[in-house]
């Protein structure tokens, strides 16, 4: 089977937004995905996105060609996304522009085939490409899975900060509104 990684399209949203429930799910947290297609397009093909990303799909017999004609050229698959991954930048005071990796997904079904490997040289070939200080992302504790893939990769794996957050109602009040 091989597998194809291109930029993701707006066309492809809905499919990114099931892996992203699909993953909530893997982390116990399936009421946690409360963004809506609509917003998470806007967020990312908008007038002002704050989100790119990456597709992985199987290439092999899924392919249809479009015409010059029509605007494109070349291969364009109309098949079941296999993977995301969706990132954005960041500032550190410290170190200027990163990147971040806010989530790289594989489909249960698809995982072992090195999908995430490939996304993640997307992730690092983008961040190469903006000039980035370094490329950050956050792993749960007990998802070994994960943990393996990215130490197999290289990565350092930093348990010294704690994560914080305040959700929407809490920041009202803080705010006084």
């Amino acid at each position: 089977m091989e597998i194809t990684i291109r930029k993701a399209e707006a066309r492809d949203v809905p499919q990114m937004l099931a892996l992203v429930k699909e993953l909530a799910m893997f982390e116990k947290e399936p009421e946690a995905v409360t963004v809506t297609e609509e917003a998470m397009r806007d967020a990312g093909f908008g007038p002002s996105p704050v989100w790119w990303g990456w597709v992985a799909f199987q290439s092999d017999d899924q392919k249809i060609r479009r015409s010059e004609n029509e605007g494109t050229s070349g291969i364009v698959d109309e098949g079941k996304i296999l993977g995301i991954a969706i990132c954005y930048e960041r500032y550190s005071t410290w170190r200027g522009r990163v990147g971040y990796l806010e989530d790289i997904v594989v489909t249960e079904n698809a995982r072992g085939l090195g999908i995430g490997e490939l996304l993640f040289k997307a992730c690092a070939a983008e961040a190469v490409k903006r000039e980035y200080h370094h490329l950050t992302w956050q792993v749960l504790d007990w998802n070994e899975g994960a943990i393996r893939f990215y130490k197999r990769l290289g990565a350092d794996l930093d348990g010294a900060w704690v994560n914080g957050r305040l959700d929407k109602v809490q920041l009202v009040e803080l705010a006084g509104q």
